[in-house]
Order: structure tokens, then sequence, then C-alpha cells
């Protein structure tokens, strides 16, 4: 190559670099200058600049005598580029060959930019975007026109609203925009976080039943029924900010002294109580405050469950457990009927079994395995040591576990396999006995527990240990609940608790002169409830009211919810019906400040 034929490649591709550059600088000005030191071409463009330099280089080497130069491979193009950043000294051949390779290092920064030119069918790119999340659609929609209109196809958004547990019911008929449905819900969620950690809401007090005590309270979903020693049933529905709750009626109605509510259950659609006289009533929340079923046990009932899911419902009495479950006309009948060697004390409907029932029950140091096709079946044998607290899962059950053996080993959880009926984990070695135990809708691979020794664990489910161990309530753990971020404990004290496990900190507290017996929270609400020690009430003819609130109990529901926050949040007494005496009858509308 001599040296006139080199002076005019040298000049025309810097003439063309030069009105490139231009062009870009016209287009995109604010790009250029934030980004001053890579030169960045369209594809229509670079494709005529790559082809023009390698004509021109094919004639000018053909003029040279030498052969025809095929085009550089990317490989090729990256090992020229790395040897034209090393110092001249390196380069054997002149300066017509480092020309070349800077123009190969220019051409390798051509393909750098991306073309998105595949003919995909559309249908074939959905499947494929399904298994993206939130973000990576995000970055995909930047690429181009084409992968924009694929990331917002409303399908893609609609399954990512199901998956995080947005508008579970909903179909995806219902919006005409998924994607922005699930900005609003994402930012609400925010909201009712920073609610929950400021403690900012409104709180209230459900209505209790004069002169009489609370004996046992329950909730599932914003639905709350409550026993008393009157005998008493009542059910509020705080979705519908209705805390003045209908009486439910029994048959025993009239004259004459009722026995005690022993325990309650309630689901979507049913409620029931077991009385001290061993009798069980069945409502049904849709039809009316009538009872659709009556069943009689000969002993006391010693516990009681209900399922989640559907109409099943179990209780033990004596020595024997049944489960009822309604027919194919509605009529209500014994499922299953077990006999078992020692009393019950916590019975538990395990949940998504399909026709058949299935239980799990612990009485002392045994728990049974009850399925309803099956006779009773021993899961565990504790050999003199008791079980302390149970709780299951679709497909595990765990229960807390007391050894008294003179060669102590410390309490333990054991974590059991309902399919394989084995033990897959013993969890915890703690001085003090577990009292309770949250596995049902804890997140996966977790589980908290509380203890005696006044401690909330979280076990690890996949390493067998203590991932968090929190000192929360001076005189045991009562109740305790979690979630994906915090956890809610209630204790013998009667304070409720509210921790930050991720952070390690508790967010706040709220106390009670009871004990708490029963707490259960979702996204935007927490329902407590403290029961007291004995279910004593005051003599109706001493006027005293301090008195008659020592043994009285106490629900409260917390609402943390944006759109229930414009409602006016009174002091609960306020929200009574206000038929007591005279004397107590204050209906102020007064506020709460900043915070409950």
């Amino acid at each position: 190559m001599d040296d006139h034929n080199l002076d005019e490649f040298r000049r025309r591709w810097q003439e063309e670099l030069a009105q490139t550059q231009t062009l870009r600088k016209r287009r995109w000005p604010e790009a250029a200058e934030r980004r001053p030191r890579r030169q960045e071409v369209g594809p229509g463009r670079g494709e005529q600049q790559a082809s023009g330099y390698l004509a021109l280089i094919q004639g000018l080497l053909e003029g040279a005598g030498r052969p025809p130069v095929a085009r550089a491979t990317r490989a090729e193009r990256q090992e020229a580029a790395s040897r034209s950043r090393s110092p001249p000294a390196l380069h054997a051949a002149g300066g017509g060959e480092q020309l070349v390779d800077q123009l190969i290092r220019e051409l390798n920064e051509m393909d750098d930019v991306p073309f998105f030119n595949s003919q995909l069918p559309y249908e074939l790119a959905i499947n494929i975007f399904q298994y993206l999340d939130r973000k990576e659609l995000g970055r995909c929609a930047q690429v181009s026109k084409t992968w924009k209109v694929i990331a917002e196809d409303e399908v893609l958004w609609y399954r990512l609203c199901r998956q995080e547990g947005h508008l579970p019911e909903s179909s995806i008929s219902d919006y005409s925009c998924w994607k922005l449905i699930f900005q609003e819900c994402r930012a609400k969620e925010h909201i009712l976080r920073t609610n929950w950690k400021n403690r900012k809401g409104v709180v209230s007090e459900l209505e209790h039943i004069p002169d009489e005590a609370l004996c046992g309270a329950h909730s599932h979903n914003g639905m709350v029924i409550a026993g008393y020693t009157s005998g008493d049933v009542r059910v509020w529905d705080t979705r519908t900010w209705d805390y003045i709750a209908p009486f439910l009626e029994s048959e025993e109605d009239g004259p004459g002294a009722r026995p005690h509510v022993s325990f309650v259950r309630i689901n979507s659609s049913l409620a029931v109580a077991a009385y001290q006289n061993g009798f069980l009533n069945i409502w049904d929340l849709r039809t009316g405050k009538y009872p659709i079923h009556r069943h009689e046990h000969e002993e006391r009932i010693q516990a009681l469950a209900l399922s989640q899911e559907d109409a099943t419902v179990a209780t033990a009495s004596a020595f024997d457990v049944i489960m009822l479950c309604p027919s194919e006309e509605g009529y209500w009948q014994i499922a299953a009927e077990f006999e078992v060697q020692k009393l019950v004390d916590y019975l538990e409907i395990v949940p998504d079994t399909g026709k058949y029932p299935v239980a799990v029950a612990t009485a002392e140091d045994l728990v049974y395995l009850l399925k309803a096709e099956d006779s009773a079946r021993t899961l565990y044998s504790g050999r003199g040591h008791p079980v302390t607290c149970l709780d299951v899962s679709a497909n595990q059950a765990a229960f807390g576990v007391k050894f008294l053996a003179w060669l102590y080993e410390g309490n333990k959880i054991m974590l059991y396999s309902l399919e394989a009926e084995r033990c897959l984990a013993k969890l915890g070695n703690s001085l003090g006995h577990f009292t309770c135990i949250h596995l049902r809708d804890s997140p996966p691979n977790l589980m908290v527990s509380g203890n005696m020794d006044r401690r909330v664990r979280i076990h690890d489910l996949r390493t067998d240990t203590v991932a968090l161990s929190i000192p929360a309530h001076q005189l045991g753990v009562s109740a305790v609940q979690m979630d994906d971020w915090k956890v809610v404990s209630g204790g013998e004290d009667g304070l409720v608790s509210v921790w930050d496990y991720r952070m390690n900190q508790k967010l706040w507290e709220v106390h009670s002169r009871h004990p708490v017996r029963h707490i259960s929270f979702n996204s935007h609400s927490l329902i407590t409830a403290h029961v007291p020690y004995e279910s004593v009430a005051r003599d109706p003819d001493l006027d005293h009211f301090t008195t008659h609130r020592r043994h009285q109990g106490l629900i409260q529901a917390y609402e943390f919810a944006v759109e229930k926050l414009a409602f006016e949040s009174t002091v609960p007494i306020c929200r009574s019906s206000c038929d007591t005496m005279p004397g107590y009858n204050s209906d102020l509308a007064l506020a709460f400040p900043d915070g409950i």
C-alpha cells in the first residue's frame, strides 16, 4: 500500500466518522454530552458504514497486491482490539496495519448494539416472558417498541397480581390495565406496611356483654366470635365496620341458668360453640341466628376444631373423637368416630385433604393421626413426656414436647410428615416448655413458636436451627403469628407486641389486664382476645364497674387499611350502644392523636 492510497483512505475515513458524529449530536444532543467517549450508531447507518469500510479496505489491499480480506469474526475483532490497545512499540507492522486494527475495533463497538429482529410468534414470546418478575419486565420494556408491547401484556401483569396475592378473586376481564392495577396494589401495600410500623390506624373494642365474663374467642378473615359465662355467643363482622354484634340463639334460651361456653370457632360460613354440659351448636352465618345442627355428648367437650376451608367439625369428649360434616342433601352426620387411649388436649383439622377429612389430636404424651376412612393411628408416643402445643399444615404437623426425664435434653418441637408419618426434624432446645406454635400460614420453610422462657423463636426448617430468638414477654408467651416480615406475639402479662424480625426490632406494643389467648392478623387488620384466668362474673346487685371489668375480658380490632383511616376514630367506649346505665353513657366524639 503506497503513501498516496493510505492518505486517501485516512481522509475518507475521517470524513465519514465526522459526519456520523455530527448526525448523532443533532439527533440526541443530551446523550452525546453524557457519553462523549462512545460513538453508537443505528443499525442501518452502522451496516452501511461497515460495508463501505470493508469495500475500501479490499480495494486498497488489491491495489497493493494483497488478497482480499474476509469480514473478521467477533472473537478475531476482540483480539485485534486488545492488540491495538497495547503500546505502539509492540506492533511489528506499520501505520497501515494499526489503522486497520483501529477500524476493526470500531466495528466491534458497532456489534455491541443489540438487534432484536428475531421473528417469534407472539404467543411464544408471552410464554417466555411469563417467567420474569416485575423488575425484569420493566427492564425488557425499555429495550424496543416490540419488547415494550410484549412486556406490558395484560396476561403477564394479571399473573403477577395473582402470584403476589393481589385481587385473588378477580378475573382478567375485570380491569383494562392490569399493570396500573398492580402498581396501585403495590402502593397500597407499602402504605399498609408503613401504617403497621408506625401504629397508625383505628382501634376498636368490641362490645361486651354486661355482667358476664369472656370465656373464649376466635376469628377468621375478619369474622370474630366470642362466648361468655352466660352461655351467650356473639359474632362480629369487622370487615363492614359493624361492631354491634347480634346474638346467636340457642335452643336452651329461656329462664334459668345456662352452661358456660367452653370453646368457640368460626370460618367464613359457619360458627360453632361448645358448652360445659357437652352440647354443641352449629350456626350457618348465611341463613340466620338459629343453629342448623345440635349435637349432644355424654361428657364434657375437651377440644374443638373447625376446618377453615369447608364444613367439617371435630370434637373430643372423654375418650372419643368424632368428625361432623353435612351430607350431599345438607343433613349433618357423623363422618368418622375414633376411640383414643387418653383424654385429648389439642385437636386440629388438616387443611386441603379432599373428600375425606383428616385430623391430628394430642392426648397427654400421645399424638394421633385421624383419617376418616381409617382407624386412629399413633403418630408419636412420648413415653411420659406430655405434648404442650400443636399446629398443622397441609402435609406437616408440629407439636411441642416437655421432657421430664432425669436425663434432661431440653424441651423440643417435633416436626412430622403426615404423608410419610415419620419425624422430619427436632427443633429447639429450651429450658421452658413450648406453649404455642404457628405453622399453617407461616412463610415457606419458616415457623414461629412461643415458650414459657419468655422468648419467641423463628425456626428455619431447612437447616433445623433457630434463625432468631427474641426476648418478648416476662410471664411467658401465650399466642404468636408471623408473616413475611413481622411477628405478632401475646403474653400471659397481657402485652401484645409487634416485631420486625428482619431488623430484630420491636415496633410497638399495647397492654391489657388479661392474658392474650388469641391473635389473628392479615395485611390490614389485627384481632386480639384477652381472656381472664378465671371466668368469674360480678354479682349484679353490686354496682361497681371496676370490679366487673376486672373479670370481663377484652376483644380489640385494629384496622390499618388506607380506605378506613378516613373514618373518625373514637375511643372504644364511645362505640358502645349506650344502653348501659345512664351514669356510664359517655357518647363523646373523642379522637386518637397520631398513632394509636
